[in-house]
């Protein structure tokens, strides 16, 4: 049996974000998460925006903590060493229709306290993007969107998580939660029981089935499929800002976003759908995704897709954020509701649930030597001759390139492998260091990792699967 003071359930942007953020205090703090790796489902299969957020409902909770949330990113990507690009983004209005609704999305903003977002006409938006639609009669430029490299943002504060003391258990479901007297007692789990007093509900999509554990679910959840593709880096029609199309009802609309790794990433659909596992890409809806891209950036290249992918958003009913501090379960605690602004809103909503948290009797006391930073893994394919040479002679392996199309070398993956909350299947490996993201999609590098992964885990190959469950690569011949 395991025993800490806070569970966090959900392994995701929020859930390590709040992770971190307790373990600067005297504390015991565990994560748990049904899947093999850190980084959720919605999470890790996001448009990866960090955005000023100036289309949400002005004057909600998810509004003020957008907005507080926002800032909180320059300061931990420098500490935590984690890419992003500050790129800005442009919403262009491509008919009269579009060019109606901007007024109203300028009040939305100012209305949610961002005042640097400001009407452009058409000259000023095509020198800007001379890619754009040609038929663009203006729109709205928002100076401080960026794109963040969203497995890094999630890795980065699970390992510094990690370093500072909190405890880790993936491959780990929760199966129920025992309540006696009104108050948190045990957590059952695939991996054991947790004896804890305060449990975390950061499980997203799956929050509603935590919920039902403590009898605190007065809301439903259900999937909105969001279909996603990627174009190579070496593409030649280029985009520098994040361009998104004016929004639709359930859609913050269609994005086209220049990715801190050099690709453009196009999408999503929003699609409400039932099944909480259906993460298959359609015809119907990469066409949808490649037309309305189209409209915004006509030359893209679509035959430049190298990969297609779905995210699933836990949209919510009644929606909106809601962060409970359960009075009917001491102890409790509930996120739901948190959904396309999860990753912007991720570490303002860390902030404010701890702050309720301790107005709800969780004491918090500042611990000494609490370690701040986090080093990134040192990348071989964006230095010179000469610092690869130096790299090289530091650690011979930064010498052997594993993934051909990302100049991954065995260094890195090694290093991902045996950090803090390190790798432990073939996608683990690609979210930390790209192995397999390129043009070939891991037909080159997935064996090689796989031996990597074999020979540093000490494991036989029938042990190493691409993601988790039971997607294992090999089988044995053994009887």
């Amino acid at each position: 049996m395991y025993t800490t003071d806070v569970l966090i359930i959900g392994a995701g942007a929020v859930g390590t974000a709040i992770a971190r953020e307790l373990s600067k205090f005297k504390l015991r703090v565990m994560v748990c998460d049904k899947n093999d790796d850190v980084g959720g489902d919605a999470s890790k299969s996001c448009s990866s925006c960090i955005s000023t957020e100036n289309t949400v409902t002005p004057f909600t909770l998810e509004s003020k903590i957008c907005q507080a949330s926002r800032p909180l990113f320059d300061k931990l990507c420098r500490d935590l060493e984690i890419p992003i690009h500050y790129c800005g983004s442009i919403t262009p209005a491509v008919n009269e229709e579009q060019m109606a609704a901007i007024p109203g999305m300028l009040k939305k903003a100012f209305d949610n306290g961002v005042y640097d977002v400001e009407y452009l006409n058409r000259e000023e938006i095509l020198s800007m993007e001379p890619n754009l639609n040609p038929s663009t009669l203006g729109g709205l430029y928002s100076p401080r969107d960026a794109q963040i490299n969203q497995f890094i943002l999630v890795v980065a504060q699970a390992e510094n998580a990690a370093e500072n003391g909190v405890e880790f258990l993936l491959d780990c479901k929760v199966l129920d939660i025992e309540v006696i007297q009104g108050r948190i007692e045990t957590v059952k789990t695939t991996r054991g029981d947790i004896r804890t007093k305060w449990v975390v509900n950061a499980a997203g999509l799956f929050c509603d089935d935590i919920a039902k554990m403590v009898g605190e679910c007065d809301f439903t959840v259900h999937p909105r499929k969001g279909q996603f593709l990627v174009l190579s880096k070496d593409t030649p029609v280029k985009i520098r800002h994040t361009i998104i199309s004016i929004p639709q009802k359930n859609s913050r609309g269609t994005l086209v976003v220049p990715t801190v790794d050099g690709n453009i990433l196009i999408g999503p659909t929003a699609e409400d759908i039932e099944d909480k596992l259906d993460k298959k890409t359609t015809k119907e809806g990469l066409d949808q995704v490649m037309e309305q891209a189209r409209m915004l950036v006509p030359n893209l290249h679509m035959e430049d897709m190298i990969t297609q992918f779905v995210g699933l958003r836990p949209a919510r009913e009644p929606e909106g954020y809601n962060i409970l501090i359960s009075d009917k379960v001491k102890g409790y605690v509930g996120i739901s509701g948190i959904r396309s602004t999860g990753l912007t809103g991720s570490l303002g909503i860390a902030k404010y649930t701890i702050r309720q948290m301790q107005e709800a009797g969780l004491i918090l006391e500042r611990k000494q030597g609490f370690v701040p930073v986090r080093r990134g893994i040192v990348s071989f394919a964006d230095k010179t001759d000469e610092e690869k040479n130096r790299l090289i002679q530091q650690d011979p392996r930064y010498g052997r390139i594993v993934c051909r199309c990302e100049q991954i070398t065995e260094s890195e993956i090694v290093q991902a492998i045996h950090r803090p909350v390190g790798a432990r299947t073939l996608d683990a490996v690609k979210r930390r260091v790209r192995a397999g993201m390129g043009r070939c999609q891991g037909g080159f590098c997935s064996p090689l990792a796989a031996e990597i992964l074999c020979r540093e885990l000490d494991i036989p190959a029938n042990e190493i699967r691409k993601r988790s469950g039971d997607s294992y690569l090999f089988m044995s011949n053994e009887t």
